[in-house]
């Protein structure tokens, strides 16, 4: 061997020199082993400490945090539709909510209204059947489905408007007035208003006011509005008194009266058309195109209920800036009523 005839120190020498060579090289291995757990360490302490159950002064900060949310998101939602926010203040069918619908739903109501054909009479005369004894029931049908269009576009933006804004009740008042150009059905709305307002003073303000007081007194001063209502619908008929300017218009006043009694929106929508298909079916009984018992087989239909849901339906988000007359022929029908030779109705 070759280390044979080398000297002892030169062996010696070279040893150290292979046993350093072995230990580097022992050493470069255990890093290499070692590295997978360094790695594994150091990803551990990068890791978020431990979730752990907050002590219980937490758990109830947290819960308290949870119901402010919930209660800024619901604030929300009502800020971003503030018709619904009404809605739900007044779609729970009480009692009292009952009683005040079934108040305006009286045909008893002294409103006028039995002296108003809504144009009917003079449609009639102008639409005679060709065999003068043919029945005229198809012209009526064709009249009652024409006139519950026109007042839905026309009337009922207002009757809305008038329950969801009742602080607007005179700019409302004035801009219907402005937007009905036939004087007859203008006319009938004015007189039909007053009846109205007139009713709510002598009939129903005292035993109202009463319960307002106690609920807003129940509910730290508000009820649903209806005090703030209350308070605009007596402003406006202290000024009705006072000022030649307002004209009490029948549909903002019909919209504002029931807000006040109460009445859930819809309802209030609803009976508005239905009052109307009501008050015609009766001239038409008076003006014998049918009896009396044809006329509540009419009413009790199944069609005219789903024609009146349809027309609230359709106009439940109409503006009012977007009402108008879609039957232009039909103020034509109502303004020529002053022009027959005969009536028995005063529009």
């Amino acid at each position: 061997m070759i280390w044979e005839h080398c000297p002892k120190a030169a062996y010696a020498e070279y040893a150290v020199r292979a046993v350093k060579k072995h230990e580097k090289a022992n050493a470069a291995l255990s890093k290499l082993y070692l590295l997978p757990s360094l790695i594994l360490q150091s990803a551990i302490v990068r890791l978020p400490p431990p979730l752990m159950t907050p002590p219980a002064n937490d758990q109830q900060s947290l819960k308290d945090e949870i119901a402010d949310l919930e209660r800024r998101l619901e604030d929300a939602k009502a800020r971003l539709s503030p018709n619904s926010a009404i809605e739900q203040v007044s779609t729970p069918t009480t009692d009292a909510a009952l009683h005040a619908l079934l108040l305006l739903s009286d045909s008893a109501l002294p409103l006028g209204s039995f002296a108003f054909s809504s144009g009917l009479e003079s449609y009639l005369a102008h639409h005679r059947p060709s065999p003068p004894s043919a029945s005229q029931l198809p012209s009526f049908y064709t009249f009652l489905r024409l006139s519950l269009s026109t007042l839905a576009s026309t009337a009922l933006p207002y009757v809305l408007a008038g329950y969801r804004r009742p602080e607007d009740v005179e700019t409302l008042d004035n801009d219907f007035d402005a937007s009905t150009p036939c004087t007859v059905a203008r006319r009938a709305s004015i007189a039909q208003g007053r009846a109205l307002l007139a009713v709510w003073d002598r009939s129903f303000k005292t035993q109202y006011s009463k319960t307002s007081a106690a609920n807003g007194a129940s509910n730290g001063g508000v009820h649903g509005g209806h005090s703030n209502a209350m308070e605009s619908l007596s402003t406006f008929s202290a000024a009705l008194r006072t000022s030649s300017d307002i004209n009490a218009h029948y549909a903002p006043l019909w919209g504002l009266v029931s807000r006040v009694l109460a009445v859930p929106l819809r309802e209030v929508a609803y009976l508005f058309l239905f009052s109307h298909a009501r008050t015609v079916i009766s001239a038409a009984v008076r003006a014998s195109v049918m009896g009396p018992y044809q006329a509540q087989s009419v009413l009790a239909d199944a069609e005219l209920q789903d024609r009146i849901r349809g027309l609230v339906e359709e106009g439940w988000n109409r503006a009012v800036e977007d009402a108008g007359q879609s039957v232009p022929v039909m103020d034509l029908w109502v303004g020529r009523h002053e022009k027959l030779y005969s009536r028995i109705f005063n529009s």
